[in-house]
């Protein structure tokens, strides 16, 4: 490869510091999945200092478990006025130092308000990160390799939620000692802390430093030297930006390419004109398919899920889907360009759906049974929540995001980006929230309530599939791709 298609190890280094970020975010989603058991227990055995579990009924730990979402919801709507002010680097730093402090918080909590208010923190942290990440990430990529290493804030967040369940399976055991739940969460802490410090010895984004001065030229050639090899920026053509040449519209994204005035997320929501509101219902619409499919529902609560109909193998299933979680993030990168994103998303959406009502009535069917063991519905029940979370990552999860810019005037793409991120944060808190209660509602009440009835907790994955098939049904319609 010539300098301007590869990394230099400094580069590679830069890009390790940020991938990081995503990497929080994805170890944050999964972290109290793996530990529900080990994390809730009855009043008479809580100890006095450092407990080592906590009174937490279905509820308290749906509050506990949402509340990453309300702040991921307030660190995404600031993020842009961070970015603008502080840089990317320092919104980094910032982002990362919140990461640290809520995980340390949540390791050291001595009750359930403490636990809370660092997964708030951790929260606020993640929804700053996951705007930043892809960001910086696109600033410093030349176009030769932009599109393989915009696939690293994917890749991040899902090896996260993989090692918060792995690390989830051992610390969660009973050998592996009563506090030590903990360590999954220092474990966190950690890897943050070494993200803020490593803070100093990165770099600004050139394009952002062109966007705040026309004399910072020199400093950003400098940078992208350093990232992308001292045989880049010196003389001719090269040294006007390896990355992005100052005469390339694509420099500038901030400026709109029209007489147009770019729009705010307000004026598109509270003054829509006529050429957004479709692109607006189409945006809305895949966002709250995506998180109301209940993929969030299975990456927090796999255990829960499928602890009644497989209370042996329920963990090592949760392990496993994160598993193919991974795996499935490199598919869509190849389908995408070959099949189309109109296609590629309802082949997905109908895998989905197929997968969601099989594996309510294999659950029914696996929990009605449950009592004389494992049946061949527990294995019906484990092949399509993996089926599902396949279905889920090669078209739901990423084209929703990617749809923005081909469905919308470029001059509302910003404000409907913005648009979309909140509406995602707040449905997924909603999802998080309100899982387990439906489920318990559609069951006839929580497991141990004497009006449970095991043979109904696939219930909940039926609701999910007619929201996913109504909300969908209207992107299907009005997307002319």
């Amino acid at each position: 490869m010539s300098s301007a298609e590869s990394l230099s190890p400094y580069g590679w280094l830069v890009i390790a510091w940020i991938t990081a970020t995503p990497f929080s975010y994805g170890y944050h989603i999964s972290v109290l999945n793996q530990l529900h058991s080990v994390l809730a227990c009855e009043p008479s055995l809580i100890a006095s200092n450092l407990p080592t579990c906590f009174e937490l009924n279905d509820f308290t730990f749906s509050a506990v478990t949402s509340v990453f979402n309300l702040g991921g919801l307030l660190g995404s709507s600031q993020a842009n006025v961070l970015m603008e002010k502080y840089g990317r680097r320092g919104t980094a730093r910032f982002s990362a130092a919140l990461t640290a402090l809520g995980s340390a918080i949540m390791g050291l909590s001595g009750n359930v308000a403490l636990l809370g208010t660092g997964r708030f923190l951790t929260g606020i942290g993640s929804g700053i990160g996951i705007c930043l990440a892809p960001l910086y990430i696109a600033e410093i990529a030349p176009k030769a390799i932009a599109s393989t290493l915009g696939v690293l804030t994917q890749l991040g967040i899902v090896l996260g939620i993989f090692l918060t369940q792995l690390l989830g399976v051992y610390f969660s055991s009973p050998n592996a000692g009563p506090n030590a739940w903990r360590l999954v969460l220092f474990f966190s802490f950690a890897v943050a802390l070494i993200q803020v410090l490593m803070t100093g010895f990165m770099v600004e984004s050139p394009r952002y430093l062109r966007s705040k001065s026309l004399r910072a030229g020199e400093e950003a050639r400098a940078i992208e030297r350093r990232i992308w090899g001292h045989g880049h920026g010196v003389g001719g053509e090269t040294d006007a930006s390896p990355l992005l040449q100052e005469d390339d519209p694509e420099a500038h994204p901030a400026v709109p390419h029209s007489n147009f005035s770019a729009l705010t997320a307000s004026q598109v929501l509270f003054k829509t004109p006529a050429d957004v509101r479709i692109p607006l219902l189409i945006v809305c619409c895949a966002m709250i398919g995506q998180q109301f499919s209940g993929i969030n529902a299975v990456l927090y609560y796999s255990n829960d899920i499928l602890s009644q109909a497989l209370p042996e193998l329920g963990k090592f299933v949760s392990l496993g889907i994160t598993i193919v979680n991974v795996i499935m993030t490199f598919p869509p990168i190849f389908l995408i360009e070959k099949l189309g994103r109109k296609s590629l998303l309802f082949l997905s959406v109908a895998g989905a759906i197929l997968s969601l009502i099989i594996l309510g009535i294999a659950l029914n069917f696996a929990g009605a049974a449950g009592s004389v063991g494992p049946t061949a519905w527990t294995t019906v029940s484990s092949v399509f929540i993996v089926f599902f979370v396949m279905s889920f990552a090669t078209g739901l999860g990423p084209v929703p995001f990617i749809m923005i810019s081909e469905v919308s005037p470029f001059y509302a793409v910003s404000a409907l980006s913005t648009i979309a991120l909140s509406l995602n944060w707040l449905s997924n808190f909603l999802v998080s929230l309100l899982f387990l209660p439906l489920r318990n509602a559609l069951s006839g009440g929580a497991p141990g309530d004497p009006h449970h009835d095991p043979g109904k907790i696939g219930r909940v994955f039926w609701v999910f599939a007619v929201i996913l098939a109504v909300v969908m049904s209207v992107v299907w319609r009005k997307w002319r791709a």
